[in-house]
């Protein structure tokens, strides 16, 4: 296993990815969704997709460029044929897995069905994500002792999600930056994350689930919630109008880039998977990594780079399918001056 030295803290993996783990099954291209008793066929037919935030992120990650042994992915599913797919996608892409078979649930299902033009539409049996161990995780994270550690969609995660603080406190005295991306809690509200984001280096959410979180519609006034809170990196993601991001005093608002949408399924997880990219890289620039430390310009390009990789994953059908590190630098290259010459730098007061 090979081991890297940042500040004095030796990290055996770079990424573990934490989280739900979904079987998606995919309708794209609709033409419109069927009434009661009426048939609509699917012009580009079902798919079935690996999903969830955990297994989304550690696959893009892989494709964009981490070594395979360097990403795992830790999570839960049910002792059904939709587990064995699960597990076997995963390890094919080359993610290491510390994922249990439980036998309280099935694996959790998601039906998505994406009518053209439109947004998606989620049906979701949450099934073995609830299930995910608390208590495993943290003995893989003090094996792994991972230079960043992911958690995706918190909020569906039963005990773990009543355990977060405590867990993301742990990370921290290892030496870990966290990243958390949470989801509309499942059975409780969102104190359980509230109560953590003093351990939470990156926070990423849509701009529902920051008014919902903050009870802030405004996502400027939702970003001053979080790092008031002590959330070091705030961002929302708000689609195809862009994103709202704070570090600091400072804001930013960045236009989205311009693609053909095919289904923006995993767009937000592409979107953390690049983040963490883009640190890992900084980190074996600069020797570790400091959130608060980022200048101006290592923000704007982390935001970039971030935005990029949603975009790839929108042109094509599945979470993961369309995130390449071909494609994510294409969209840059193609699109970046038109991107920066109209970001908005905004410190405070606004």
């Amino acid at each position: 296993m090979r081991q890297r030295d940042s500040g004095g803290v030796k990290f055996i993996f770079l990424v573990t990815c934490a989280g739900i783990l979904v079987a998606d099954i995919i309708a794209s291209e609709l033409p419109k969704i069927s009434s009661p008793g009426e048939v609509t066929f699917a012009p580009s037919g079902l798919k079935l997709c690996v999903g969830g935030h955990a297994a989304n992120v550690s696959i893009d990650l892989v494709k964009l460029g981490l070594r395979k042994g360097d990403v795992s992915c830790v999570g839960a599913v049910g002792r059904d044929i939709f587990g064995d797919f699960m597990i076997k996608e995963i390890e094919v892409s080359g993610v290491v897995t510390h994922i249990e078979r439980v036998r309280q649930a099935g694996t959790s299902l998601n039906m998505i069905l994406v009518v053209k033009g439109e947004d998606r539409r989620f049906h979701v049996d949450v099934g073995a994500n609830l299930f995910l161990s608390p208590h495993r995780v943290l003995a893989i994270l003090r094996g792994e002792k991972p230079l960043i550690f992911y958690i995706g969609a918190t909020g569906h995660l039963g005990e773990f999600d009543e355990q977060l603080p405590r867990i993301l406190k742990e990370a921290k005295k290892i030496g870990c930056t966290t990243l958390v991306d949470p989801i509309q809690p499942y059975g409780h509200g969102y104190e359980f994350l509230v109560d953590s984001f003093e351990w939470i280096d990156v926070l990423h959410c849509n701009s529902i689930e920051a008014k919902n979180m903050t009870d802030r519609p405004d996502p400027k006034e939702a970003l001053d919630a979080f790092t008031d809170q002590g959330v070091k990196l705030a961002i929302i993601t708000v689609g195809e109008k862009g994103l709202f991001a704070k570090l600091g005093d400072e804001r930013v608002i960045m236009p989205a880039f311009v693609v053909p949408v095919v289904d923006p399924t995993g767009a937000g997880d592409a979107f953390c998977a690049s983040v963490i990219h883009f640190l890992i890289d900084l980190a074996g620039r600069k020797k570790g990594i400091d959130i608060r430390a980022l200048t101006r310009g290592e923000l704007t390009d982390l935001l970039l780079e971030g935005e990029a990789a949603g975009a790839a994953c929108v042109t094509d059908v599945g979470t993961t399918k369309g995130v390449t590190k071909e494609n994510v630098n294409r969209i840059i290259r193609e699109q970046k001056k038109t991107i920066v010459d109209r970001i908005q730098y905004v410190p405070k007061p606004y």
